[in-house]
């Protein structure tokens, strides 16, 4: 069972909903809680998703409109990334965005294997505590497709609107390669 305090965060199933849990709760969740569906599947995986009062854990678990749901989310924790001084080439920065020309060869996000030398932790180096957090963690939010070998531009967002608007943007968007970032 989960040990979040705090209010639980409501959640009424809409129309039409996926056909699992995970799916339905990330597409009806509120924009301000900006949980990612991994981060609903560890939520529900904690067992601080309940329904009716008894915890929900199965994320394949069927759904249907009108359906209420309690997630705990608790405060946010800090994520064990370390931020480290590794050189980075900005193109734009305000206090609410930050646009990164990622080298090839750099990961994007730590992982088994590569817990160090990733964007991420140039960018928690960088930014410091300027960045928003997503989904209950202190961490950037970086929405994208791109593997370790691609040379590309990545925007990340220093504040929790910009995170809910780029990530929802990224989501719904049709897929476009940009060559010449012109106007960065």
């Amino acid at each position: 069972m989960s040990d979040a305090t705090g209010p639980a965060l409501r959640v009424v199933i809409g129309e039409n909903p996926p056909d699992r849990l995970d799916k339905a709760l990330a597409r009806d969740v509120p924009e301000e809680a900006a949980l990612s569906r991994s981060r609903i599947a560890k939520l529900l995986a904690e067992g601080a998703v309940s329904r009716d009062g008894a915890s929900v854990t199965d994320s394949k678990a069927k759904v249907a409109e009108g359906d209420v749901f309690e997630i705990a989310i608790g405060p946010a924790e800090a994520v064990e990334t370390r931020a480290e001084a590794i050189p980075l080439t900005v193109i734009w920065e305000d206090e609410d965005l930050i646009v990164i020309d990622k080298p090839a060869g750099m990961v994007v996000h730590p992982a088994p294997g590569s817990r160090d030398g990733t964007l991420v932790n140039a960018l928690l180096h960088h930014c410091g505590e300027t960045l928003s957090g997503v989904g209950g963690e202190k961490r950037p939010g970086i929405v994208h497709r791109i593997d370790k070998d691609t040379p590309s531009t990545a925007a990340t967002s220093r504040s929790p609107t910009v995170c809910r608007i780029r990530t929802i943007r990224a989501c719904t968007a049709p897929r476009a390669r940009i060559s010449n970032p012109a106007g960065f």
